[in-house]
C-alpha cells in the first residue's frame, strides 16, 4: 500500500517547491514509475518517493543540479535515475509512465548563483543558459537585430517598453558590450519609471523574456505536452505547475483540446465527429497555493497546478499556435 501523500520533512531534503501538497493530493494514490521533468533541487522526486512512487527518473538540462543532490539521492538507491536532458524528449527516456510532473519555475539554486547571470539582484556574467551550453543572454542581447529583441521583451516578457529598451540596449552596445546582469538591469532601468513600493523590480519583465529565449522554455513546454502524452500510459497522470499567465494558458488550452473540450467554432453548424480525447481533465479550474502556504512562501502567489488523466486514446499531433505559444520570427 502506498504511503500516505506528505511533504519530504527531514532536515537533508532540499527545499519544499511551490504546491507540492495539493499536487501530491491531486494525484494520489502515488505509485508506479513517475517522471519529474524538472529535476532542481530535487523537492518534487522526493514527495513522490516519500508519497509511494516505486521509481522516479528525474530529468535535468543542468548538470549542477545532480551533482548538489548526489548526497540525499543515495539514500533511495535504484529509486530514482538521473536522466541529464530535456523533459521535451521524455518519451526517448521512458514509457508506459505512470506519471509525469513538471514545475516549469526558475530553481531557486540558479538564481542564487551570480556566475549562472540569472539574477539582476547580483553581478555576474550574462548568461542564463540552464543547460550551460548554447547561445547565451549576452550572445542575443550584442548581436541579434535591435526589432528581434524588441520582439523577445514584448512576446516573451510582456514588456510594453520593448521597442525603447531594445533601441537602448543597441545604443549601449555600440559604446562597448553588455557582458553583465548589473550592466543590463541599470540599462533597463534608465528605460522605465522608478518602481513604486512593493511592485516588482523594473528588469524583471526583460530578464524573464530573455531567459525563456535563451532556453526556448515555450518551445520545450509545447514539446514537452506531447512528449507527455506519448509517455503516460492510460490512466497516467500529468502535473503541471506554471508561474505565469502565458505558461498556465498554453496548458490550459492544450489540456483543453486534448479532452474534447474544444468545441464548434460555430453552434449552428452539424456536429461533427470528434476523436476520442487523450486527456480527462476533472476539474477545469487551476488549483492555487492556500492560506498556509501563502503564508510560508509568498512566491507561490502565483502558482497555478494543473493536472490531467491520460486515456487510452492514440496520441497526436497539436499545433502551436492553437494552445497560445508566442513565437519570435527570426530568433
Amino acid at each position: 500500500m502506498a504511503a500516505a501523500a506528505r511533504p519530504p520533512s527531514d532536515e537533508t531534503a532540499p527545499h519544499t517547491p511551490v504546491l507540492l501538497r495539493p499536487l501530491l493530493a491531486a494525484v494520489a494514490p502515488v505509485h508506479g514509475v513517475w517522471l519529474d521533468g524538472t529535476f532542481g533541487a530535487g523537492g518534487y522526486t522526493r514527495g513522490l518517493l516519500e508519497a509511494g512512487a516505486d521509481r522516479v527518473i528525474a530529468v535535468d538540462r543542468d548538470p549542477l543540479a545532480f551533482e548538489m543532490a548526489a548526497e540525499w539521492a543515495a539514500e533511495y538507491g535504484d529509486r530514482i535515475v538521473m536522466q541529464r536532458g530535456v523533459f521535451s524528449k521524455m518519451d526517448s527516456y521512458a514509457s508506459d509512465l505512470d506519471g509525469v510532473v513538471l514545475d516549469l519555475g526558475v530553481s531557486s539554486m540558479q538564481l542564487d548563483l551570480a556566475e549562472r547571470g540569472f539574477s539582476f539582484m547580483r553581478d555576474g556574467p550574462l548568461d542564463m543558459r540552464m543547460s550551460q551550453d548554447g547561445p547565451s543572454a549576452a550572445d542575443i542581447v550584442n548581436g541579434a537585430e535591435e526589432e528581434i529583441i524588441a520582439s523577445i521583451l514584448f512576446q516573451y516578457g510582456e514588456e510594453r517598453a520593448s521597442r525603447r529598451i531594445a533601441k537602448s540596449i543597441v545604443r549601449a552596445r555600440e559604446e562597448a558590450p553588455i557582458t553583465t546582469t548589473l550592466q543590463l538591469a541599470r540599462l533597463v532601468e534608465g528605460c522605465l519609471p522608478r518602481s513604486k513600493p512593493g511592485q516588482s523590480h523594473p528588469a524583471t519583465r526583460s530578464f524573464q523574456a530573455l531567459r525563456i529565449a535563451v532556453n526556448d522554455e515555450y518551445g520545450e513546454l509545447f514539446r514537452g505536452l506531447m512528449a507527455a502524452e506519448r509517455a503516460l500510459k492510460p490512466g497516467g497522470k500529468l502535473a503541471v505547475v506554471t508561474f505565469h499567465s502565458v505558461e498556465d494558458r498554453m496548458v490550459k488550452r492544450f489540456l483543453t483540446a486534448r479532452s474534447g473540450g474544444g468545441g464548434n467554432a460555430n453552434r449552428f453548424a452539424p456536429e461533427t465527429q470528434r476523436a476520442a480525447p487523450q486527456f480527462l481533465v476533472e476539474k477545469r479550474k487551476a488549483i492555487g497555493p492556500d492560506a498556509e502556504e501563502l503564508a510560508e512562501n509568498p512566491r507561490s502567489r502565483s502558482a497555478k497546478l494543473r493536472v490531467a488523466i491520460r486515456t487510452d486514446a492514440p496520441s497526436g499531433e497539436v499545433d502551436a499556435k492553437s494552445i497560445g505559444m508566442p513565437m519570435v520570427k527570426g530568433l
